[in-house]
């Protein structure tokens, strides 16, 4: 059983949704990211979303924009996102890591040579904004060689026949997007977004994560009332884009946003699970 299959299981048992934190790798700084890992887990994230820092997004917001340039002024790339994991599992070989990026990156590696590296390094699943599923089998089937999950985002645009067939070949968990519009973007509309959640799950058993557009303790625990999981980024990464542009350096820089995620984290200890 892969590690976001033993953690799902295990958030069932306890009847909670669990709490999906993305932060961009090398943001604020390459020294620092592992350490903000390490953070975000003692603070109760239960699963981590690393995202690949790339020139040129199309699903992500200013905030998180911002982030990649940063990371990327410090020299982050692939190989040293795969670097990061690799350190991060020396001491945490439990919590589930995801990668979130854009194909540009993993297509200038070689996919048979990223998944194994990823897989080699600690990575439990891939979710690539800017591939369809349906486009490139090969690649899919290059992360399914290495143990990794597909990971695939489904929109309110996205039709009820894909949605169904997104449904049926993702693996790891779904990603529901809880409004039109980037990362950290938009008015969340949690009527529609449930009921979207209750119409994937008459397609699969996977568990059904939310996100873009979640900001607050509040929101999220809303969420968490008919969600599997919660997934919060952008609020995260204002918090760490706020203490640098204060002149916050090191560990400190980090306090901010891991005090958010200690505060996400109770929020959703009061809720009771989905299932």
């Amino acid at each position: 059983m892969s590690r976001l299959a033993q953690r799902f299981a295990a958030l069932r048992a306890a009847r909670r949704a669990g709490l999906v934190i993305f932060v961009t790798a090398g943001d604020p700084h390459p020294e620092l990211t592992v350490e903000l890992l390490h953070a975000l887990v003692a603070a109760g994230a239960d699963v981590l979303e690393l995202g690949v820092p790339f020139s040129d997004p199309m699903a992500d917001g200013p905030v998180i924009q911002r982030a990649s340039e940063r990371a990327l002024a410090h020299g982050m790339d692939l190989r040293g996102v795969i670097d990061l994991v690799y350190e991060f599992r020396r001491s945490d070989a439990q919590t589930p890591v995801v990668l979130m990026g854009y194909l540009n990156p993993i297509e200038q590696m070689g996919v048979p040579r990223f998944a194994a590296a990823a897989a080699n390094a600690g990575v439990d699943g891939v979710l690539t904004v800017d591939l369809p599923f349906d486009e490139e089998p090969e690649y899919a089937a290059a992360l399914k060689a290495s143990g990794l999950d597909s990971i695939f985002l489904l929109a309110p645009t996205s039709g009820r026949e894909r949605a169904r067939v997104v449904a049926e070949r993702a693996t790891g968990f779904l990603y529901y997007v809880a409004v039109k519009g980037v990362t950290g973007a938009g008015r969340v509309d949690l009527a529609d977004v449930q009921a979207q959640v209750q119409a994937l799950r008459t397609h699969t058993p996977l568990p059904v994560g939310v996100g873009f557009g979640v900001r607050t303790p509040a929101a999220a625990a809303q969420i968490a009332g008919f969600a599997d999981a919660v997934v919060v980024g952008s609020a995260v990464i204002e918090l760490i884009e706020a203490a640098a542009g204060a002149g916050v350096t090191g560990t400190a820089a980090l306090s901010g946003a891991v005090t958010l995620v200690r505060e996400l984290r109770a929020g959703l200890e009061t809720v009771g699970g989905t299932q």
